[in-house]
């Protein structure tokens, strides 16, 4: 088994691995807008960026001791290589969620979205930057058209929006549209908006049309487009040839309880700052088994997704001890297994230490047991990195995805200032990692936001877009993940999960 001791890169040697980003006469797409602001998930009451006199002195001991990395510091297990970092460049908002078409990686930020040409893993290439304010801006592709989630009050659906208060009636919130057929050169051309806007999308892809599944949630019932029940998500058709036609075709109900705040669960004691669940944050979905599930507040949901417009719940579950906000999911690769994560603190929190354990803000892990309609979540062990972080680091389950490896079920996934870890859950009653890959705090004293906000695996690589400091590219030598090189991949979104040894095995 190989040696999970950690590797230590000095911060000297941090600088040295960094890459030009923007070459002389590089084109990039600037088109003028306002400061996107960010919407934080309520993932429980904690005021993220806070932090006590007390904890900061905890922190500062915690690195001297040699118990954490120091400030910027690099450590990583010795089956990880960290090739390179591309600091951010033209847009300096926070960096988001990151999905792969062909060579080019599509990098999603607060501020807008980046392209990199990763033919060369190890000297990445920006080839375009767009700049079009709306957070979270998550971010998917499929064919020529790039789309982009608005989460954030924005006056009108333009890139030149500009912020406004969320309770105005004339605030847009919703999907934006651009056409590729121009890698270097992005257009704009077309946008939903949808009821609640959309923190999160899934693309359900078909040959003539692209259906989106528009993740949203209602924190706040003094939204005017959040009123309860928002119990539902919106479904939205795009025609690859016309995307201008693009259209909301159904809003299909999740949720069908009793009273005005819709009827999903009220969420845990971990979690009091959240009621009733009034929609979904994410969703997976596996399009050649016609199975989705959705992580949604204080819920996790099995649903059906036969008819694309009209997805059908097959079971519900909660947990009310450990989970605080269903943040998202992930299949393995059999259909069998669902991992859940949950978003305690909303990922502004320090959750990643003794005082919070082992169990909360943690991944969950649930068998899908019997067939058909009668498919059920067994609940079978939570999994969480096994190194405490300091108080001054965000950290909790973050997004993450499958490293294709036939009989087994190996994941990599983000943990905010946590880092990276790749973990196997084969036996989903013992959940161990494997490999890790993770920095220092961005401060000793002050809770400062940052970290990886995903971590993907796809042909050969590990790619993390982090909140603060850039474009990581990871390399992952083990007998264990070494199989999955062999598998070459078209392109990944990674909440429209691929059969991997069906589709793309080549």
């Amino acid at each position: 088994m190989t040696s999970l001791r950690s590797t230590r890169t000095p911060r000297a040697r941090i600088r040295g691995l960094g890459v030009a980003t923007a070459a002389a006469g590089l084109l990039v797409s600037l088109l003028a807008a306002g400061p996107a602001t960010a919407t934080p998930d309520p993932g429980d009451s904690s005021a993220p960026g806070t932090v006590s006199a007390q904890q900061a002195a905890e922190a500062r001991s915690a690195i001297q001791s040699g118990e954490i990395p120091g400030v910027d510091e690099i450590v990583h297990s010795k089956n990880i290589e960290h090739l390179v970092n591309i600091p951010k460049d033209a847009l300096p908002g926070t960096n988001s969620d990151l999905a792969f078409q062909g060579k080019y990686a599509f990098a999603g930020n607060y501020d807008g979205f980046r392209i990199f040409d990763i033919s060369n893993p190890r000297a990445p290439r920006t080839v375009a930057q767009v700049l079009c304010p709306g957070s979270q801006n998550d971010i998917s592709v499929s064919g020529n058209l790039v789309f982009l989630s608005t989460d954030s009050s924005r006056s009108d659906n333009s890139c030149a929006s500009t912020t406004q208060p969320a309770t105005e009636k004339s605030s847009w919130e919703g999907m934006k549209i651009f056409d590729i057929s121009d890698i270097t050169n992005p257009k704009y051309v077309a946008a939903v908006e949808t009821s609640c806007g959309s923190h999160t999308h899934t693309l359900v892809p078909k040959r003539k049309d692209v259906y989106v599944y528009v993740s949203s949630y209602s924190p706040n019932a003094a939204f005017p487009d959040c009123q309860p029940p928002h119990d539902g998500i919106s479904v939205i058709k795009v025609p690859r040839k016309a995307p201008e036609k693009a259209a909301i075709v159904n809003f299909p109900v999740l949720f069908p309880g009793e009273g005005p705040d819709g009827g999903g669960n009220p969420g845990g004691p971990t979690n009091p700052g959240v009621s009733k669940t009034t929609g979904c944050h994410d969703i997976t979905v596996l399009p050649g088994k016609d199975l989705a599930a959705g992580a949604c507040m204080g819920d996790g949901i099995l649903f059906d997704i036969a008819d694309p417009e009209r997805p059908k719940v097959i079971d519900q579950v909660q947990d009310n001890v450990n989970f605080a906000f269903w943040h998202s999911a992930t299949f393995n690769q059999k259909a069998d297994k669902v991992v859940f994560t949950d978003e305690l603190g909303g990922g502004g929190a320090a959750t990643c230490n003794a005082a919070v354990g082992p169990n909360r803000g943690a991944d969950g892990i649930y068998d899908i047991v019997g067939k058909g309609k009668k498919r059920k979540l067994v609940f079978r062990s939570y999994f969480k990195i096994p190194r405490h972080q300091a108080d001054t680091e965000n950290c909790v389950a973050h997004n993450g995805s499958l490293i294709p490896v036939k009989g087994k079920d190996l994941m990599v996934q983000a943990w905010y200032q946590g880092g990276v870890s790749v973990w196997d859950f084969t036996d989903s009653a013992k959940p161990k990692e494997i490999a890790y890959f993770e920095r220092g705090p961005l401060s000793a004293t002050t809770m400062v936001t940052g970290g990886a906000w995903s971590a993907y695996y796809y042909n050969g690589y590990i790619y993390s877009n982090d909140i603060a400091k850039g474009f990581d590219v990871l390399k992952i030598s083990d007998r264990r993940t070494d199989p999955a090189k062999r598998i070459r991949m078209d392109g990944l979104n990674v909440q429209t999960q691929p059969d991997y040894f069906d589709d793309f095995d080549r």
